[in-house]
Formats: structure tokens, sequence, C-alpha cells
């Protein structure tokens, strides 16, 4: 699938690497690399940022992802595991290619919600799931 999220938004050429983790894995990492003490849903590590950019433009950094968060909150909002699995990469992708709803300005939040809705369009459009037939 990240190659599909890749293509969408046309770095078909682009490389990461995705880990998919539990609560206790993704909490470790959030605390080791970013001081918060909590579990988390997605995080990402871009390799295009800070010293060293550039060094390989093709690789865009790490995805990392919880297991445990992506099944409870699609149970939560009912939708498909495979859905919030899928837009937790997109988030994650997004970040990596420079998107910022954290740091960033609301307009750039907005924009970064507004890309991500029209990836995971097209993720779902290009790849339904069997058990959306």
């Amino acid at each position: 699938m990240a190659q599909q999220i890749l293509n969408i938004c046309a770095k078909p050429d682009a490389e990461l690497s995705i880990l998919i983790v539990d609560n206790t894995g993704i909490q470790q990492i959030n605390r080791e690399f970013l001081q918060r003490d909590h579990p988390t849903n997605v995080i990402s590590f871009a390799m295009q940022e800070g010293p060293g950019a550039g060094v390989q433009p093709q690789l865009l950094g790490d995805v990392v992802i919880s297991v445990d968060r992506a099944a409870g909150d699609a149970a939560a909002a009912q939708i498909p595991f495979e859905h919030e699995l899928w837009f937790l990469l997109v988030h994650g992708v997004l970040h990596l290619l420079g998107y910022d709803h954290e740091r960033g300005s609301a307009e750039q939040a907005q924009e970064m919600e507004q890309r991500e809705r029209e990836v995971f369009a097209q993720l779902v459009e290009d790849f339904p799931l069997a058990i959306d037939q």
C-alpha cells in the first residue's frame, strides 16, 4: 500500500520504512525520541529535514504505526481496520513529505487534512477491500 500512496503523491521512486508495533513499542519510541511518555497512533521520522537532508533525496524516512491504536480507533469509528491502517500510513507519509498539522499554521493543518482525504479517497477507490464489495 505504501507504493500506491507514493504514486498518488507523485513520488513513485521515493523510499520509506514502515514499522508496525504495539502500544508499548510506540510509547517507548515516543518517549525516547519525542519526550512524550504515552502511546500514540503514528509517528514519522523524516530524513529530509535537519542535518543530512538531501544526502539521499529518495529516502523519505520512517513511519511507525501502533497496531493496537489502529484497531481500537477503527472499532470506535466502526470502520474496517485496514482503512484505519491505511489512513495512518497516509498521515505518516504526508508528514515525511513535509506536511505538518502540529507545528504549522491552522491553514497548513487544513491543507494536510485535505490532502489526507484526497489520498485516502483515491486509495479506497483504487483498492477497495473485499468486505466493501
